[in-house]
């Protein structure tokens, strides 16, 4: 096995965008010919992202073999349009914990298990164990040079690449000083330095900022890192990140790597990528969706990163649509005390409920379930979206006043949504990290539904999960009689997958226990999503 890699880091502070950056690079080198696959090191502690707090860490994101994962693998799955696994995802966590193992079971012959090399080795293996025969891995490592959690990394990657072919890009900001009108190139400097501290030279610096950079600025950096100032690729703000494969392209970024990787040179076919951005990028049709959920604002501004997936499907949808795509933040907790005014005012062509976890804006949730069932607007809800449209449903039409979900009110009367038998247990030991409903599971449609006509009337679809309460089969048939479609269910019929309104009802109203989100990919857009959006016009529903 003889790999090449290619090793993304960061500089001067997190968040720019390394993984949108590799993403790119990936979709660049794949569209040139080659087999590639992408890992995503993430240098917590924690095991994976799965009980972590959304509002800090962003949407944790679930591959098909149920691994609970940073949202970068979702981009590397969206640009590459290709399933990646738990295993993709490399932790400080997991790295210590098979270390531990390790030296529980006497691997290291009674010797101390030590940082050198055994934690080095053993990235080095966690590496190598999702390489398959790709002909390119690229590698993110995330945090930012200089942090004291990524050194191991760090010297992994270096020993990697003295070991294989191996090119290393540093992304990196450049702040924008607006009193005297100049990008700083200072910071990436020492960035550069605390890099080449641990033996990595970048071969490729990306520049983030505010303004595209000047050839002065280049000129300063190339010299101060010793870098062609070709190699200094500039990645100032963009209105979609989508443009940046082209922006890389322009810079001919792909055969710059290849050329070092000593691979041939060839050019990456982007044309149905360019196609899809134009589509966004040249839309006149305006189409409004309102997301309503708990993790809508950080601080004083609109969090992105919580949805992230839910956003990226719609922005799939609109693309292949053609529709220029408005999406309005709406916080549940906020629509329970101003009201249905909150979504009145928006005035919204669609509604879309994503997932949650805990009591909080539930009410608000609920809320806009109902507004958008006696408005008939189309309306999309996801997981715990799916489960309060349930609630909704089962207080405002079968006049069950005190329904409610267990995770909510344990105590309610009518627990139309209850915890899966096998999870309470889990909950009564505390133990939360990987115990829940994961991962690809099957689902079966109902025929005659909206269901059956978004996936072009398929029987039996995989989609992905992540949950502990299911809809409480005790209700099944009282809610049924009343116009609740239980339009998808487990292959034996035991699960309720999804659910929708009698058309007759309403025009398109859809709950799913699954995430269809974590599928979507730009030039594969989900026939849910687009299902919702076309719902929003006299267009016929395409076929993706």
């Amino acid at each position: 096995m003889h790999p090449k890699f290619i090793f993304t880091v960061g500089g001067v502070l997190s968040g720019l965008g390394k993984g949108i950056t590799t993403a790119s690079v990936g979709l660049l080198l794949k569209s040139a010919g080659y087999s590639v696959t992408c890992i995503k090191i993430d240098p917590y502690v924690s095991i994976d992202a799965g009980t972590m707090r959304p509002a800090e860490h962003g949407e944790t994101f679930v591959t098909a073999d149920g691994g609970e994962i940073d949202q970068d693998l979702g981009h590397y799955e969206r640009f590459l349009n290709q399933d990646l696994t738990r295993h993709h995802n490399i932790t400080t966590g997991k790295v210590f914990q098979a270390v531990i193992d390790a030296e529980r079971h006497f691997k290291y012959a009674g010797r101390d298990a030590e940082m050198f090399p055994d934690v080095i080795n053993e990235i080095k293996a966690q590496i190598f164990k999702v390489i398959i025969d790709e002909d390119i891995v690229l590698v993110e490592i995330g945090g930012t040079t200089g942090d004291l959690e990524n050194q191991p990394f760090l010297h992994a990657a270096r020993e990697l690449g003295k070991e294989y072919s191996a090119v290393y890009i540093l992304v990196t900001y450049l702040p924008f000083l607006k009193n005297v009108g100049e990008l700083k190139t200072k910071p990436t400097q020492h960035a550069v330095i605390s890099l080449r501290s641990t033996g990595i030279v970048p071969d490729f610096i990306i520049t983030r900022n505010e303004i595209p950079i000047d050839n002065p600025r280049i000129d300063t950096l190339a010299k101060r890192a010793f870098l062609n100032p070709g190699d200094i690729i500039d990645n100032p703000d963009t209105d979609s990140i989508y443009k940046i494969p082209l922006l890389f392209n322009q810079a001919r970024l792909a055969q710059k790597i290849l050329a070092k990787l000593k691979l041939k040179i060839t050019t990456p076919h982007l044309q149905p990528w360019k196609n899809f951005v134009n589509n966004l990028t040249t839309a006149k049709q305006p189409v409004r969706v309102a997301l309503v959920g708990k993790y809508v604002q950080h601080g004083s501004n609109h969090h992105r990163d919580v949805y992230v997936s839910v956003i990226e499907a719609l922005n799939h949808a609109a693309g292949y649509l053609k529709l220029k795509l408005e999406i309005i933040p709406v916080d549940a907790a906020r629509l329970e005390t101003r009201g249905i005014a909150e979504l009145a005012d928006i005035n919204p062509a669609a509604i879309i409920l994503p997932q949650g976890w805990g009591s909080r804006g539930t009410e608000g949730k609920i809320l806009a379930a109902q507004y958008a069932r006696e408005h008939k607007i189309p309306y999309l809800c996801l997981c715990f979206g799916m489960q309060l449209a349930t609630v909704e449903f089962a207080r405002n039409v079968a006049r069950l006043e005190t329904a409610n979900s267990t995770e909510i009110n344990p105590t309610t009367p009518h627990p139309v949504i209850h915890i899966m038998p096998d999870q309470a247990k889990y909950l009564q030991a505390h133990q939360y990290g990987g115990t829940i409903r994961l991962g690809s599971w099957p689902c079966k449609i109902k025929s005659g539904t909206l269901l059956a006509k978004a996936y072009t009337g398929k029987k039996l679809i995989q989609e992905r999960h992540r949950h502990r309460y299911e809809f409480n089969n005790r209700y099944r048939a009282r809610l049924e009689k009343l116009g609740l479609i239980i339009s998808g269910t487990s292959p034996d019929g035991k699960l309720v997958e999804a659910i929708e309104l009698d058309q007759k009802l309403h025009p398109f109203f859809v709950g799913t226990q699954f995430h269809p989100e974590y599928q979507s990919r730009p030039l594969s857009p989900h026939p849910l999503f687009l299902a919702l959006l076309t719902a929003t016009s006299s267009k016929s529903p395409p076929k993706p």
